[in-house]
């Protein structure tokens, strides 16, 4: 396990989008079996909207995760969550912990440090088909918020979504 203190999330950059770009391949490489993702031509995947992360600060946030000093994922956050409709209400709209830090505390303590960095109600958004995912989300935030989450079903296509809701002011 990894020490708690020893994990950092940092505001990415400018400069960092073509770190986010290449974790984000990673991400979607992990989830292309449970969405059916296809590669591109050019042998990528490719992520539509990293470049709106400069382009809208005041509403999305890219964050890179580190254990130490070394990388181990990434989050990207928006204001307005699809789950909700609420414009002011915050979505944890990516989020991938590599493998060599999954199960060891640095996903945890990374949702723990951005949900108390913006004291807000919140969204997490998990598709069914992500057994693995699911599992996490549920323990983590039944842990944060002491079993208060909310827990609903949206329809999707492919699949469902199982949204988790909660306020981190009130935790």
């Amino acid at each position: 396990m990894i020490d708690s203190r020893e994990v950092a999330v940092e505001l990415a950059s400018p400069g960092d989008a073509g770190v986010l770009a290449n974790l984000l391949e990673l991400y979607s490489h992990d989830l292309s079996d449970v969405f059916a993702l296809e590669l591109g031509t050019d042998g990528r995947f490719g992520y539509e909207k990293l470049s709106l992360y400069w382009s809208e600060p005041e509403r999305r946030f890219p964050f890179l995760i580190r254990a130490g000093t070394r990388l181990a994922g990434f989050a990207l956050v928006t204001r307005g969550s699809p789950a909700s409709g609420d414009g002011d209400d915050f979505d944890m709209t990516e989020f991938f912990v590599l493998r060599r830090y999954r199960r060891s505390g640095v996903g945890r303590r990374t949702v723990f440090l951005l949900w108390n960095r913006f004291a807000a109600q919140w969204s997490v958004r998990v598709a069914e088909g992500n057994q693995s995912g699911l599992r996490f989300w549920a323990r983590v935030i039944g842990e944060y918020t002491g079993g208060a989450a909310e827990e609903t079903t949206r329809p999707g296509s492919p699949q469902a979504w199982r949204v988790f809701s909660f306020n981190s002011e009130r935790t």
